[in-house]
C-alpha cells in the first residue's frame, strides 16, 4: 500500500501520513463524481454560487488551525497569519463574476434565427496543487470549477496533506455534495493512469517543469485539457526615477517572503547604475535583520524551507555562483540557526547569466542583483530566461513602463508592485512556465467548453 507522508521541516520528523487510494478505488471515486456532476450542473447557478461562498466562509472558521498546521507542514511562520485573506479575496471575486463569465453569448435572436454560445462544464476536473501556497493555489481552480458545474477532485502535494482535508470539510459542511468535491490521496502512478484513461475533462497542475512534462505525457492522445503553471525566474527592474525605498522594501520582500518559496517571487533584480549601490545597501540592511528560526514562534520572520532537498538546491546554486566570482553580502554569523531545512537568506552581487542562480529556478531565499545601464540592457536580461511568469517594473513613468512591458516575454507585468495575484486578471505564463490561465473571466473559460447553437425558426 502506498502511503502519502509529510516530513515536517520544523524538526525533520513525520508529521502526518495518509494511505493513497488504489487505482480501483480512484476509478470508483471518479465514477461517483461523474454521476453526481450531472445533477450538480443542473442546479441553478445562483445556488451553486451561494453554496460555494458558504464553503469559503466555513473555511475561515478554522483559520487558527490552518495557520499552525501550515507551519508544521511547510514551515511558514505563524506570525504571518496564513492564507485565508487571499483565499477569500480570490474566491469571492470569482463568485461575484460567475453570472457574467458564464452567461450565454447571444449572436442573433431574430424572426428567422437564434444563434448563441453557452459554456458547458468539462464534467470532472482534477486539481494537482502545490505546497508553497497550498490554500490559495488550490482555491484558484476549486471555486470556479465548482461554480461552473464540474465535479472537482483535489490531489494535494504530499508536503501539505491536511490542506485538502480542510477544504473538503469546509465545502461539505456548506452543502457541496461529498462526491462533487473530493479530496483524494493519489500516487504519481495512479494519477498518471487516471489521466491516460481520460478520467478527467480538464487537469490543472501547479508544480515543476518535469511535473508538467509528466502531465503532458500522461494526457498524450486523450485530448484532455491541461492548465500548467510550472517554473519561474521572475525579474525586477529598478529605473532611475523609481521610489527607491518602496522598490527595495517590496522587491526584497518578494524575494525572501515564505523563504523564497513563491510562484511569482522575485529571483533576480536589475538596478540602473545610478541607484545600484544605494539599493544594495538598503537590501542588505533589510535581510540582515531577519530572524531565522522555528516558525511556531511569533518572533520568527523566516522559517525553514519545506524540505531539506529544496534547501540543498539553493545552497548548491549559491556556492557555485560564489566559486564563479559572485559576492555574498549577508554575514552567516547573523543566522546561527542554520542546518537541514533551515537556510539563511542571501544576496549576491557580481552575478551574471552564466550562473545557475540567475538562470534556473531557485525557489529559496537567495537573490542576485545586477547593475544595468539602460532599459535596453534590462529588457534583454529580463527576456534572457527559459521562464515567463511575472516581471516587476519600478518607475514613476507609466508610459515608459507600458513600453517596456509590451516587450517582456512574461504572463503578468507589475508596475511598482510584485508577488501578487489580482483575481480580476488572468494568471498565466509563457515559455517553460506553462500554459493556460486561471482566475478572471478566462479562468471560467478554461474550466468549461463552448457549445454553439444555430436554431433556424420554421
Amino acid at each position: 500500500m502506498t502511503t502519502i507522508r509529510c516530513i515536517s521541516p520544523v524538526n525533520g520528523e513525520l508529521y502526518v501520513e495518509r494511505p493513497a487510494l488504489t487505482l480501483e478505488q480512484a476509478r470508483d471515486a471518479v465514477a461517483r463524481g461523474r454521476l453526481a456532476q450531472q445533477e450538480w450542473a443542473r442546479r441553478p447557478l445562483t445556488e451553486r454560487v451561494e453554496v460555494v461562498r458558504a464553503g469559503i466562509e466555513k473555511l475561515g472558521e478554522m483559520n487558527a488551525e490552518m495557520v499552525e498546521t501550515l507551519a508544521w507542514q511547510m514551515g511558514r511562520p505563524v506570525r504571518y497569519g496564513g492564507e485565508y485573506g487571499g483565499v477569500k479575496e480570490r474566491g469571492f471575486y470569482m463568485a461575484d463574476i460567475a453570472e457574467e463569465a458564464l452567461a450565454p453569448i447571444e449572436v442573433e435572436n431574430s424572426d428567422s434565427l437564434k444563434r448563441y454560445i453557452t459554456r458547458e462544464p468539462h464534467g470532472a476536473v482534477l486539481i494537482v496543487a502545490p505546497w508553497n501556497y497550498p490554500y490559495m493555489t488550490a482555491i484558484n481552480t476549486v471555486v470556479p470549477g465548482l461554480i461552473a458545474g464540474n465535479a472537482v477532485f483535489l490531489k494535494h502535494a504530499s508536503q501539505t496533506p491536511l490542506v485538502g482535508e480542510h477544504l473538503a470539510w469546509a465545502f461539505h459542511e456548506a452543502g457541496v455534495p461529498d462526491d462533487i468535491f473530493q479530496n483524494v490521496f493519489l500516487s504519481h502512478e495512479t494519477t498518471a493512469d487516471l489521466i491516460s484513461e481520460k478520467a478527467f475533462g480538464f487537469v490543472n497542475f501547479t508544480g515543476s517543469v518535469p511535473g508538467g512534462k509528466a502531465m503532458e505525457q500522461a494526457a498524450a492522445g486523450t485530448f484532455t485539457g491541461l492548465g500548467l503553471e510550472l517554473g519561474g525566474k521572475d525579474p525586477g527592474y529598478v529605473m532611475e526615477d523609481a521610489d527607491l525605498d518602496a522598490a527595495v522594501d517590496t522587491l526584497i520582500d518578494g524575494a525572501m517572503f515564505n523563504a523564497g518559496q513563491c510562484c511569482c517571487g522575485i529571483e533576480r533584480i536589475y538596478v540602473v547604475e545610478s541607484l545600484f549601490d544605494k539599493f544594495v545597501e538598503k537590501a542588505v540592511a533589510i535581510v540582515s535583520a531577519y530572524r531565522l528560526g522555528n516558525p511556531l514562534e511569533q518572533s520568527t520572520t523566516l522559517g525553514p524551507m519545506a524540505n531539506v532537498r529544496f534547501a540543498d538546491t539553493v545552497r548548491e546554486q549559491t556556492a557555485e555562483a560564489i566559486a564563479a566570482g559572485a559576492r555574498a553580502l549577508i554575514d552567516p554569523a547573523l543566522f546561527p540557526a542554520q542546518g537541514e531545512a533551515y537556510l539563511m537568506p542571501q544576496i549576491l552581487v557580481d552575478v551574471d547569466h552564466t550562473m545557475r542562480v540567475m538562470r534556473e529556478e531557485s525557489f529559496g531565499p537567495v537573490v542576485g542583483i545586477m547593475k544595468v545601464k539602460d532599459d535596453a540592457e534590462a529588457l534583454a536580461l529580463m527576456n534572457d530566461s527559459d521562464f515567463g511568469l511575472t516581471a516587476s517594473l519600478w518607475t514613476r513613468d507609466l508610459d515608459r513602463a507600458e513600453r517596456i512591458a509590451n516587450q517582456i516575454e512574461t504572463g503578468t507585468v507589475y508596475m511598482n508592485r510584485c508577488d501578487y495575484l489580482d483575481p480580476a486578471l488572468c494568471w498565466t505564463g509563457c515559455k517553460q512556465t506553462g500554459r493556460g490561465g486561471g482566475l478572471s473571466v478566462i479562468g471560467y473559460h478554461n474550466l468549461t467548453r463552448p457549445k454553439s447553437f444555430y436554431l433556424k425558426r420554421a
